[in-house]
């Protein structure tokens, strides 16, 4: 029997995805707004006893919301197996406390989604490229987080573009590890930068590893908010004597016209981010291409 599809609104665009490269039914739901700004929602396919799919990403704090009712809500009527998937697992800004007193974001949401009821086989949940890999350990109870890597996509688009004399590179130290293993699984040398953070997402570029005179330069990182660390790396990059610049991120939020200022800082040739947030939908510059973690999520539910 097939399993069926539900997804929150910002991402009824990836489940159309879902539906054309995998096997489920469509959930239908009724959702609509009261006056005062509550959200209605009514689930209309019948569910009791069915294996399900709750596609959703954490966007914004509406959207969280908006996941954990119609979850809980699945539940509650009766089916037999929940699985979330959430593309975009948001609140890593706040993924520890540095100061005393600050409040641990990740750590609260992830809490919020472990309190949905447990159903007869048990709750699961897959996250895509975390931006930090200790995000899945904050979920709890009946909830089984299943960090799933999106690696043969930026494989495939990092072999794509670097041709045959590139370097895999990374913003800062802290992706390092990851940018290393990538690029052990190319064949390729890893460079990354230091760096240190001003204030807020201002960041200053210190130092570079690695020799990148005359290379392409392959410059990856899990997300990319306004783009301020990536203009950085790729102008020190850039001083350095690379060629060619690309970009490859799995997240791309583009908030504060980050677009813009990554297409316009004269740097980078070309940026290849992923489906996973809805900021990508309304994105039309050939100077982006987004790609679709529909084939790689379907794989995973098969």
């Amino acid at each position: 029997m097939k399993k069926i599809l539900f997804a929150i609104k910002e991402y009824e665009y990836l489940a159309e995805k879902l539906m054309a490269c995998g096997d489920f039914k469509k959930g239908k739901l009724e959702v609509s707004t009261f006056t005062d700004g509550e959200r209605y929602q009514r689930i209309i396919t019948p569910i009791e006893d069915r294996d399900v799919v709750v596609l959703g990403g954490t966007v914004n704090d509406s959207a969280t919301l908006e996941l954990f009712d119609l979850a809980s809500s699945l539940v509650s009527y009766g089916v037999k197996s929940l699985t979330l998937v959430i593309p975009y697992f948001g609140y890593s800004t706040m993924e520890r406390a540095v100061l005393s007193g600050e409040i641990v974001t990740a750590k609260t949401r992830a809490r919020l989604l472990s309190a949905i009821p447990r159903s007869n086989r048990g709750n699961k949940v897959l996250l895509f490229d975390l931006h930090s890999e200790g995000i899945q350990y904050y979920f709890e109870h009946d909830l089984y987080p299943v960090h799933v890597y999106c690696k043969d996509i930026i494989l495939k688009a990092a072999r794509e573009f670097g041709c045959d004399n590139f370097v895999m590179a990374s913003t800062d130290a802290g992706r390092a590890k990851w940018v290393e293993s990538l690029a052990n699984d190319l064949g390729v040398n890893a460079a990354f930068i230091l760096k240190r953070r001003l204030k807020g997402d201002h960041t200053e570029v210190s130092a570079i590893n690695a020799d990148v005179d005359g290379k392409t330069v392959i410059i990856y990182d899990d997300m990319i908010r306004s783009g301020g660390s990536i203009i950085n790396a790729a102008k020190t990059y850039k001083d350095a004597g690379a060629g060619d610049i690309y970009v490859i991120t799995t997240h791309g939020l583009f908030v504060n016209d980050g677009l813009n200022k990554l297409k316009n800082c004269g740097f980078i040739k070309k940026l290849i981010c992923t489906d996973s947030h809805v900021n990508t939908q309304n994105i039309t510059d050939d100077f982006v291409e987004v790609r679709s973690l529909a084939e790689l999520i379907c794989g995973v539910l098969r």
